[in-house]
């Protein structure tokens, strides 16, 4: 099995490595939105990333952009990947400040406008849905060495910040208010935190698909949650569980000839699920 995967690496190292930088930048983020209980969002987020892409396909077909290279480059569809996760994370994040409407509420609305938008706008191209479709169902495979440039980067600026802000981090995460009677401005820290969320998601979205990118966002997250009893220590939880379950997974699928996103996520659930035992057990015999 592992000689199986490691005779893999010359032809798919470039996809391997982006699917681990993935999957450890979101675990590091996704403990910021699983210890805000809005789980949610991240779904609401990836979602509407998926709105950008199908929105550039369908304004290139009505507007007859195809003329212009830099309008079909991966560079644009990336951009407009992450101008709509920012936007989503800004209005979710947003969500129940006016007390009209829930952060819940907001948050599903913006995932059902973005999934029905996205396949309604391309559904008359055939490459546009099957673009969609990619997305939706997940595909490492393709991945560049700018792909891996990039998430590096990425995930070294995201620990830079987390070091750097830590403690009002965690003040912002837990208890809110206690953070605005301090003096940290909540609403700019809304949305700097929105934003570094939706440039995150539009990024990975585009490399890995929705499913990887949302299962790698909240379930290492919600794996170390269990394990942990602070979220300080969640930072170092999540990250753990994302490399060694992200290696695991690509592994496996290697060897079986399984999708690696598919596979990746699975082991996550079954992760989970064995921690909800092992914690449950734990209470009782207590």
């Amino acid at each position: 099995m592992i000689q199986s995967f490691l005779s893999s690496w010359p032809l798919f190292y470039q996809s391997y490595l982006t699917g681990w930088l993935i999957s450890l930048l979101l675990s590091i983020i996704g403990v910021l939105v699983v210890a805000r209980d809005q789980i949610f969002i991240g779904a609401a987020v990836s979602q509407a990333s998926t709105l950008g892409i199908a929105f550039i396909m369908w304004a290139s077909a009505v507007f007859h952009l195809e003329r212009f290279p830099w309008f079909q480059s991966d560079v644009f569809f990336s951009a407009m990947a992450v101008i709509f996760s920012i936007l989503a994370a800004s209005i979710t994040g947003r969500g129940g400040e006016t007390g009209k409407e829930s952060h819940e509420a907001i948050t599903g609305w913006v995932f059902l406008i973005s999934a029905s938008l996205s396949i309604l706008i391309v559904s008359h191209s055939p490459h546009g849905l099957e673009e969609i479709h990619r997305l939706l169902s997940s595909s490492i495979i393709g991945a560049t060495t700018s792909d891996i440039w990039s998430f590096s980067l990425l995930t070294l600026l995201t620990v830079f910040l987390i070091l750097l802000f830590y403690r009002k981090i965690l003040l912002f995460t837990l208890d809110p208010s206690m953070a605005s009677a301090i003096g940290m401005k909540m609403k700019i820290w809304s949305l700097a935190t929105s934003a570094w969320l939706g440039l995150a998601v539009g990024l990975s979205i585009r490399a890995s698909g929705m499913l990887y990118t949302f299962g790698c966002l909240v379930l290492p997250a919600l794996v170390a949650k269990n394990l942990c009893r602070e979220v300080r220590h969640m930072f170092f939880v999540a990250p753990v569980v994302a490399i060694l379950v992200g290696i695991t997974g690509f592994v496996l699928a290697n060897s079986y000839d399984y999708p690696p996103g598919q596979m990746t996520v699975t082991l996550f659930c079954i992760l989970l699920v064995l921690v909800w035992i092992f914690r449950r057990m734990g209470n009782k015999g207590v």
